[in-house]
């Protein structure tokens, strides 16, 4: 979903249709539409009474992403409207499904009690919000930010710059269009910003699925963007948050200053700095790499990813935490290990990791808490849950305090229990508090003297008469003194005549009656005055003391945000240990050498997704840079290629975000980068095949290697014709083997057998595949890595084990004897392949099985050929592939095929590299005349 918005010089929608209100508009309507030229780009929801309102166009989609009824106002006249409306209690239930539809939505509320109001009520609209700028938790995700992005497109190159608002996480980063794809895949942000100039560039790097908003060309200039941001920190310069050198990332973190505060978001202390992100300090993650390796995010419908397997916090803070670190993985070796030394240290210490989780389990949402505080969003229920977590972090100081583990030690020496804040809200709110302040009884007896007396005046006025009453008689002798009300005099004193002479002189008569005289009090009329302003004056001084709480409540925020941060950290420590100990992981030993050894390795994702009572098949993998830089992995499909790459890359990525990792032992040397071409996509939308797609993907990864990178790269050129993608594939293994620059550690799994030859021209090349059995023409998949290559694909068996129908499978047994005939011009009776194996299962299969597989364990390949010919079936010899007919290349008469042949002859077979034959392909079809 995206959105976009129109010049505000523009007339806007009007009833449908372009042009101006028409006359026949009330003065309510008058008003809708001055703030909706204020506001083209937004959906208003405009406050009439107790309800929301929308008009127009705004109405129609309102009432579709709602699902509530469409009316109309003024049927068949010339101001005939479209109306769609809902009550104003239920705007936290309809709001986030607007704002998740992708709309940007303007809450217009009355600015004055229409009670008080003369003439048309005043409305203003009061917030604006938008997919990326929300407080609301029904928009919010718990696990994850919500972040607003800017994107500034320089002359060389781009900034870009991100901000959660509800926790106040503020970041910014420059670089080329490359980094910031990256960086937009590996934060997913909920809304982007950028130059409306700039929309096909954008559109063009990275599509048109992010939700975006076109500011003006005036938003994005340097140094209104370095005065915003300097004057929202109260700083002379960047230079203390170290991105004083990044002109063009500041100039869009100024735009999503600027944008705030369009969006009327003008209490923003809690965004109290700025970080910059290193691309030297993360390793490189392109957002291929992320997609492939589904990182945060499936691929397909139903998938895992990683974070679903990892992530065992138990904080808010933690889980968003954990989700930047999985794809933001270190290279400093030292930090790494500091991560994975507390990660061991945890899991020597069951009751300590036990304690721990505990008190982290008290502990709610601290960032998004302490943001709500200081932008006047919090309610009384959220004060009381902030209470509630300082209250668990003295415990848990304490308790890091005393591990003896050194970064917990740290973690606990940046925690502050804030204790004055705590007292406060504890004494104050009551702990049943209702939702919202308007609804009064939120703060305890005995807070303030004046809010006690109105609360007794105002919810036990009967009482207190009563009081006055007796208290009067007792002074007085009257026992009959009664206090009665009228709405001529309000309250009074009533005295029977018979005791009129006893009635003290400071009393004031107001009426005569025939047997009674009545008589003020300058008490009664002062109560009266207080009991008829009671429930205001209750309201008013009950918020205002409330307010004076979450003003003492804002002077915390830097201390509650630092307490987050520690506790963030601890919780996603403690998770690698709590997922170490479930899943069996070891540590890994992570240094700077250029060795990577994996024993035993196991696809964290995969292995918990198996059938109870199956286990996973590990494998050891090793590469490094002077004798198996690169292996070649060969076997069928579904043998289990990819699992062994995405295994690799995954158990790196854990290791250098400091977790223990799925495996036996792992020596992991730094990986800087890691790349990966794996799985099948297109992307038709911008005409571009799934091959196109593969060598885009692939082009990136050959174009930025370095001397540490890890590739891995499944099925490459498949997407094309077979001796195109054999030329290919070898071209690519040539040049990772033979760049003198970086001599990159590569996974290389294919279908092309031929590709075992560059082992012997390539001496850090090896060849592996993935056994399996055969067995009756079927074949039992070991899931193992074994040294050596493949010499079958096993095509026609995975069609059978699919479910292919017998007719088909036998089919493609014969064309491939025919086809495998001419290529070596050999006979068919020169022995057995392995599609005679598949004939001589399906003969031998009996149909009532319906060609399903069962594979056996029992018996080898050497059996079958030991088994000698077999009959052909009768329907195999139905339609037999003719041979191809040879025809002559040159024709005397035909120019064309002499430029070909001159062509040929002055060809030096031996000198050609594949991609040289490649062009030289080329040149023949272009001599042809094929274009």
């Amino acid at each position: 979903m995206k959105t976009s918005t129109a010049s505000p010089k523009k007339p806007i929608p009007m009833h449908g249709t372009l042009g101006p209100a028409p006359v026949a508009d009330t003065p309510l309507m008058k008003q809708y539409y001055a703030l909706k030229q204020q506001h083209p780009g937004a959906l208003i929801l405009f406050r009439v009474g107790d309800f929301y309102e929308t008009f127009g166009e705004d109405a129609v989609t309102t009432s579709r992403i709602l699902d509530i009824v469409l009316t109309k106002r003024g049927a068949g006249t010339p101001a005939e409207t479209q109306l769609a409306g809902f009550p104003h209690h239920s705007l936290d239930t309809h709001l986030p499904k607007l704002v998740r539809a992708g709309q940007r939505v303007a809450i217009c509320d009355q600015l004055e009690d229409p009670k008080l109001a003369k003439g048309l009520v005043k409305r203003g609209i009061t917030e604006l919000v938008t997919p990326g700028v929300s407080f609301n938790d029904n928009v919010l995700e718990r696990k994850s930010n919500n972040y607003l992005c800017a994107i500034h497109f320089g002359k060389q190159e781009a900034g870009i710059s991100f901000l959660d608002i509800s926790t106040g996480e503020f970041l910014v980063a420059q670089g080329d269009r490359a980094y910031l794809g990256k960086l937009l895949q590996n934060f997913a942000p909920a809304e982007v910003l950028f130059c409306k100039k700039s929309r096909a560039e954008f559109e063009q790097h990275y599509g048109p699925d992010f939700c975006h908003y076109a500011l003006d060309e005036w938003v994005f200039g340097f140094d209104y963007a370095h005065d915003t941001l300097t004057r929202h920190f109260k700083t002379t310069s960047l230079k203390g948050f170290g991105i004083d050198g990044l002109r063009e990332g500041i100039t869009a973190a100024g735009c999503i200053l600027h944008y705030l505060a369009e969006t009327k978001h003008t209490d923003v202390g809690h965004i109290a700095g700025i970080g910059r992100l290193e691309e030297d300090k993360y390793v490189w993650l392109d957002r291929f790499t992320v997609r492939n390796l589904e990182l945060v995010l499936p691929q397909h419908v139903g998938g895992v990813p990683l974070i679903d397997i990892l992530d065992q916090t138990v904080t808010p803070m933690g889980a968003r935490l954990l989700r930047k670190w999985v794809v933001l993985p270190l290279k400093e070796p030292a930090q790494i290990q500091r991560r994975l030394d507390t990660v061991d240290a945890l899991l020597q210490d069951d009751e300590l990791l036990g304690q721990l989780t505990q008190h982290l389990r008290q502990i709610n949402d601290l960032e998004r808490l302490i943001s709500k505080v200081a932008v006047r969003r919090v309610n009384p229920r959220e004060l009381l849950q902030l209470s509630r977590a300082l209250d668990a972090i003295e415990p848990m100081r304490a308790l890091l305090a005393g591990s003896g583990i050194r970064a917990l030690q740290k973690s606990a020496d940046q925690l502050n229990p804030c204790a004055t804040l705590r007292e406060e809200i504890k004494a104050k709110i009551k702990q049943d508090a209702p939702l919202l302040t308007n609804q009064g009884n939120v703060l305890n007896d005995g807070v303030d003297k004046e809010l006690d007396e109105l609360r007794s005046i105002a919810f036990s006025g009967k009482d207190y008469l009563l009081q006055i009453q007796q208290r009067e008689q007792q002074n007085t002798g009257i026992s009959s003194l009664k206090v009665a009300y009228n709405k001529v005099f309000g309250y009074y004193l009533e005295v029977s005549n018979a005791h009129k002479n006893k009635v003290p002189s400071s009393w004031i008569r107001k009426q005569t009656l025939v047997n009674a005289e009545r008589y003020i009090t300058e008490e009664l009329k002062t109560y009266e005055e207080k009991i008829l302003h009671a429930e205001d004056r209750l309201f008013v001084l009950e918020q205002q003391i409330y307010n004076d709480l979450v003003l003492l409540a804002m002077d915390f925020v830097p201390q509650i945000q630092q307490n987050a941060r520690a506790i963030g950290i601890t919780d996603c420590l403690a998770s690698f240990a709590t997922t170490a100990r479930q899943y069996n992981y070891v540590k890994p030993i992570v240094n700077d050498t250029t060795v990577l050894d994996i024993k035993q390795g196991r696809h964290p994702v995969i292995e918990r997704q198996l059938p109870v009572g199956e286990s996973y098949i590990p494998n050891d993998i090793r590469l490094d840079q002077d004798e198996q830089q690169i292996v070649v992995i060969t076997g069928p499909n579904m043998a289990g290629k990819s699992a062994l790459l995405r295994q690799t890359a995954l158990i790196v990525l854990l290791a250098q975000i400091g977790s223990f990792v799925p495996a036996e032992a792992a020596t992991i040397g730094v990986i800087d980068k890691i790349f990966t071409r794996v799985g099948a996509s297109d992307n038709l939308s911008k005409g571009e095949s799934t091959f196109m797609v593969e060598m885009t993907e692939t082009a990136s990864i050959l174009n930025n290697l370095s001397d540490r990178s890890l590739v891995l790269m499944d099925e490459i050129g498949r997407g094309t014709s077979t001796y195109d993608g054999i030329s290919i594939a070898w071209a690519i293994v040539e040049h990772l083997h033979n760049n003198p620059k970086a001599k990159a550690k590569t996974l290389f799994a294919t279908h092309y057998h031929e590709l075992n030859q560059l082992a012997e021209d390539c001496p850090r090349v090896r060849n592996f595949n993935v056994a399996v059995k055969e067995a009756d023409g079927r074949i039992l998949f070991m899931r193992k890595l074994v040294a050596g290559g493949s010499e079958h694909s096993f095509g026609i068996h995975v069609a059978r084990m699919a479910g292919m129908p017998t007719a088909v499978v036998l089919r493609a047994n014969e064309i491939m004897h025919h086809l495998e005939q001419e290529r070596t011009n050999t006979s068919l009776e020169d022995g057995p392949t392995e599609f005679d194996d598949v004939l001589a299962g399906l003969e031998a299969e009996p149909a009532a099985t319906g060609g399903k597989v069962v594979p056996l364990n029992s018996q080898s390949s050497d059996d079958q050929a030991a088994r000698g010919p077999r009959p052909q079936p009768a329907a195999a010899v139905a339609s037999v592939p003719r041979p191809s007919l040879q025809l002559s290349m040159f024709e005397p008469a035909d120019p064309a095929l002499e430029r070909v042949r001159d062509l040929l002859q002055h060809l030096d077979v031996n000198t050609l590299t594949p991609i040289d034959a490649l062009l030289k392909l080329n040149e023949l079809k272009l001599a042809l005349g094929n274009q």
